[in-house]
């Protein structure tokens, strides 16, 4: 089933608040290796002008990924994920993620295209916290390869 060009600009409804917590933070520090003691101590991320420990920058992709999936599955937009590769990921942030924070993530469609038989998916997701104000922007292309 070809993409539906059409959903393109979409928006999906904001995830559930999604709690940060200090051992989830420590957890995915040590599974990628993030040794900065701001990811580990609250004292040390004090003293950098933080009110506790802080994300490591790619911590959200544990909510991106929980947000993307209703997307990727999405049967209307007609995206073959047995054949997708991850192409780019990007992350602008306005603050540091850190605990206690509730975070909501919106994704959006930003752009769809076919070149050559394979399908690019751009997405979009917008990282708020739980009063509205903005975390974080992460730009996510995928790639469905063309049959072949």
């Amino acid at each position: 089933m070809p993409l539906n060009h059409a959903l393109a600009g979409r928006a999906y409804p904001p995830t559930a608040p999604y709690e940060v917590e200090r051992e989830k933070i420590r957890e995915f520090a040590l599974a990628v290796g993030e040794t900065h003691p701001a990811h580990h101590d609250p004292e040390a991320a004090r003293a950098l002008g933080h009110p506790d420990v802080i994300a490591p920058p790619t911590f959200l992709c544990v909510l991106v990924q929980q947000a993307t999936d209703p997307v990727v599955y999405d049967p209307e937009l007609g995206l073959d994920y047995d054949r997708v590769v991850h192409r780019d990921q990007r992350f602008a942030f306005r603050r540091a993620v850190r605990v206690g924070d509730r975070l909501r993530a919106t994704v959006h469609i930003d752009a769809l295209r076919s070149p050559a038989g394979s399908d690019v998916v751009e997405l979009r997701t917008e990282i708020e916290d739980d009063d509205g104000a903005p975390v974080a922007t992460v730009f996510m292309s995928l790639v469905a390869r063309a049959a072949g």
